[in-house]
């Protein structure tokens, strides 16, 4: 585990305290607002690659018609279940789609438990048998397996196949533990390859490394960054230059940042991030995929 830091930032220690205090305030009755464009992936056709920020880290995928969902957050809390009630954090805008406008999901991928990765009441009410959930080591026993396709853990280095779709594990700077408890649960960023698009998706991660050993001669079309939650849980998550470097050190074409915009999980103003994402990428901001939750790149 890489410090207490960024356990409070998932709102399981001084989140869950401040929550308790707004407990029997009118919190609950502050608005969650609409976000602000709504994906059509309806309209999206079964050749070529098609992504939807949701919100947070949660991204819609269609690459030659297989469907993928990564880190599914959709409750309007993330935090400790308590019964009906969730105590921890309120999102502070909606998913750009609502469950019912979802399209059959083919493919989940979970980074790590971290509660604002790995909801468990979005992943209960996304059961399907004939979904696939490709995670993080240690970390299916929060599930209910038999309700899906199929349920496998890689570990780094490991790689699976899901249709067309070759899934790959590489390691990331971050940590697992969803509780004090269980710092044995893994952590993952992964690599996504068909015969025609190369895709990341960097989980959640701080600066690292480990993405220059995945460059090769065929860039990558599309990767999915985190930007948001640096200050001051720096030494748990990167800051949007560090993440457009590591982007690059990959070999990506295109950048679509995630992790902000949905949740007050640290200091940094709201749209700081991606300010600061447009300033990094500087003449190539045209390869900035989205900016606002809902909006949409095509291939």
């Amino acid at each position: 585990m890489e410090g207490a830091g960024g356990i409070e930032k998932m709102g399981m220690y001084r989140n869950v305290q401040r929550a308790r205090r707004e407990w029997p305030r009118a919190v609950n009755k502050r608005r969650i607002l609409p976000a602000p464009h709504r994906p059509h992936p309806e309209t999206w056709e079964d050749h070529g690659l098609f992504a939807a920020w949701l919100g947070h880290s949660s991204v819609l995928l269609k690459i030659d018609g297989v469907t993928l969902l990564t880190d599914p957050v959709f409750s309007r809390r993330i935090g400790i279940g308590m019964g009906p009630l969730t105590l921890g954090l309120r999102r502070i805008v909606e998913p750009a789609l609502a469950f019912q406008d979802l399209p059959k999901i083919d493919v989940i991928l979970l980074s790590h438990a971290h509660m604002d990765h790995f909801d468990i009441r979005s992943l209960r009410r996304l059961e399907n048998r004939g979904t696939t959930v490709i995670t993080a080591p240690r970390t299916k026993d929060l599930l209910r397996v038999r309700r899906y396709r199929h349920v496998q853990e890689l570990a780094w280095g490991e790689r699976t196949c899901a249709g067309p779709l070759e899934i790959r594990a590489f390691p990331v700077k971050h940590w697992g533990a969803r509780m004090r408890t269980d710092s044995y649960r893994g952590y993952n960023g992964y690599t996504i390859e068909t015969s025609r698009y190369r895709l990341l998706f960097g989980g959640d991660t701080a600066a690292t490394t480990s993405f220059r050993s995945l460059k090769k001669s065929r860039p990558f079309d599309l990767a999915l960054m985190p930007v948001g939650a640096y200050n001051p849980w720096i030494h748990n998550h990167c800051t949007p230059e560090q993440a457009w470097q590591m982007a690059h050190d990959a070999g990506c074409e295109c950048f679509l940042p995630i992790h902000h915009q949905t949740f007050t999980l640290s200091r940094e103003p709201y749209l700081e991030p991606i300010e600061r994402v447009l300033e990094a990428a500087g003449r190539s901001s045209d390869r900035v995929a989205v900016q606002r939750i809902g909006q949409e790149f095509h291939i």
